[in-house]
């Protein structure tokens, strides 16, 4: 398929394969996992230039082993798939203000397809435009391709629509940050797709915060 690659970066998931935790809502982004999965990422210099808060709060160099898989996500995308959950909790198609969990100033700055069963007008938000699609992924892909012209497409989750891409062979590179936690509950990754590796090149490193960086690479 020609365009550029399909990335997947620092998709979370606790020991026990979920991505995300049970009862997702406003309050809740992670359901009831809270922010334990993304523990390792907040105090990285990337989190911290994306939020505005690297002026304000040094960055310690113990993060600098999980920031070198962290910024990879932001090198050649020219465009990002997220699912619906990613955008807001659920039902937010029903409220007419929801923009999104990021503010005025989204940190993608590239056109964003979210997938979702109800297809919605475009909404631009600061420098990001988000598009509203309920195509398959393989439609979902190709537009994303043409959207981010000659660049990479990021794949930014959660972990369902993930699935579905991996489930369709359409993803060239996957790192996951494995948390060392248990949650029990809540949405995973790797339901359904046995065999998954034979497909990829793999590597992993365990750093310092005891997140264990897995990236699943096409040659």
């Amino acid at each position: 398929m020609s365009g550029g690659r399909l990335r997947a970066h620092n998709l979370a998931i606790s020991l026990d394969g979920f991505g995300t935790g049970a009862d997702q809502r406003l309050e809740s982004p992670f359901g009831h996992a809270g922010t334990r999965l993304m523990e390792w990422f907040f105090p990285t210099a990337t989190f911290q230039g994306l939020t505005g808060t690297r002026e304000r709060q040094a960055v310690d160099p113990a993060t600098e082993p999980d920031d070198a898989y962290a910024r990879r996500a932001w090198d050649g995308i020219g465009a990002e798939i997220m699912g619906a959950n990613k955008f807001g909790p659920p039902g937010w198609q029903d409220d007419p203000e929801w923009r999104g969990w990021w503010g005025d100033e989204p940190p993608f700055h590239t056109p964003v397809i979210v997938m979702t069963h109800r297809e919605l007008p475009s909404l631009e938000v600061g420098e990001t435009t988000f598009h509203f699609r309920s195509g398959s992924p393989e439609e979902v892909l190709a537009e994303a391709r043409d959207l981010a012209g000659g660049l990479d497409v990021r794949l930014g989750g959660g972990p369902s629509s993930t699935r579905s891409f991996l489930a369709a062979g359409l993803v060239d590179l996957l790192h996951v940050a494995q948390v060392p936690i248990l949650l029990g509950r809540g949405e995973r990754l790797w339901d359904g797709l046995e065999g998954l590796e034979q497909g990829y090149r793999i590597e992993s490193e365990t750093t310092p915060s005891g997140v264990t960086h897995i990236v699943f690479t096409r040659d």
